[in-house]
């Protein structure tokens, strides 16, 4: 078993708080309308639901961007120690211009669904694929991506 980091993403500070804020300011923004608003009870209840659920998001951005990814030898792995996608488990890396994938990341396909698990702003996984992307660095994210491409290349 390598444990070896041989790449590493995480979210700066800036962009991390930046994302944080704006969810906040939105969540803010969408009670009000909510309370305020001299709209139908239904639309009041709807934008005061929109604003609950923007403030969860925010708060779980937070949490999740203090965690960073890592890639090492097996595969990748949060810095919690949770298991994103092992070598084995991976198919195919696309980092495509249409791929569908997270802002300054990419997308992994697995050969097999896998359990679905959201760390906003940092990765998230559905059925077959993996996205790694959203509020951090793209140039370390072009260097994980290029180091997961040679290690899948080796692999073959």
């Amino acid at each position: 078993m390598e444990t070896d980091i041989i790449a590493v993403i995480e979210a700066s500070a800036f962009r991390r708080w930046m994302a944080v804020v704006t969810l906040a300011a939105v969540s803010v923004l969408l009670i009000y309308a909510g309370i305020g608003a001299g709209a139908e009870l239904l639309l009041q209840v709807c934008a005061v639901a929109l604003g609950a659920m923007s403030a969860l998001i925010a708060v779980r951005l937070h949490r999740a961007t203090g965690h960073r990814i890592e890639l090492t030898g097996d595969g990748l792995r949060d810095s919690s120690g949770l298991a994103i996608a092992t070598l084995d488990e991976i198919a195919a890396l696309d980092r495509g211009l249409l791929a569908f994938k997270p802002t300054n990341g990419f997308v992994l396909r697995t050969h097999a669904p896998t359990a679905r698990c959201w760390r906003p702003g940092l990765w998230w996984r559905f059925g077959r694929r993996v996205g790694i992307g959203g509020v951090v660095s793209g140039p370390q994210a072009k260097y994980m991506a290029d180091r997961l491409a040679e290690l899948l290349a080796a692999r073959a």
